[in-house]
């Protein structure tokens, strides 16, 4: 991958052009990495606009907010131990408690920094920063520790790429 710098007295405000044959997962990645620097989380284009070239970067703030005892708070990405979906509703849980989000999991996930988060199994997403470790002896799957005493479970699926993020 080449970068390129080009300084110019005529430029009001910096403009990131990304130039690739195909828009792969590496540019993808790297499409989502800058929309985080720039305040945008997600990036999403449309079929019409990649073949144009032009990948729009605009989408919901990356904040999150929960519902407990009938009032919404802002949730710091940080105090997230765990989000996870049961009976329909998506709940966040913190060391204060349980909040319900009015997000779909994925939604919720999009607006996750992806460095510290993780998708476990199809209902669950973990803070890293917040394992407290992983245990491999159960056979096809692992146990997660988090903070507060939370116990989770790794479904099969998703096993080889904790693995790759954990490096073994």
């Amino acid at each position: 991958m080449q970068i390129e710098l080009k300084l110019d007295d005529s430029c009001k405000e910096p403009k990131i052009i990304l130039q690739a044959n195909a828009l792969t997962k590496e540019v993808e990645e790297l499409l989502h990495r800058l929309s985080i620097l720039v305040g945008n989380p997600a990036c999403q284009a449309s079929d019409k606009h990649l073949q144009k070239g032009i990948v729009p970067v605009s989408s919901p703030p990356p904040i999150i907010s929960g519902i407990r005892n009938e009032k919404l708070e802002v949730l710091e990405q940080e105090s997230l131990i765990r989000i996870y979906a049961s009976q329909g509703r998506v709940f966040a849980v913190t060391a204060k408690g349980e909040y319900t989000l009015r997000l779909r999991l994925y939604e919720a996930e999009e607006r996750l920094d992806r460095n510290h988060f993780v998708r476990i199994s199809h209902s669950e997403i973990i803070n890293l920063r917040k394992v407290e470790s992983f245990d491999l002896s159960f056979a096809g799957t692992i146990c997660v520790s988090l903070a507060g005493g939370i116990t989770t479970y790794a479904s099969r699926r998703y096993v080889p790429k904790i693995k790759r993020l954990l490096g073994i």
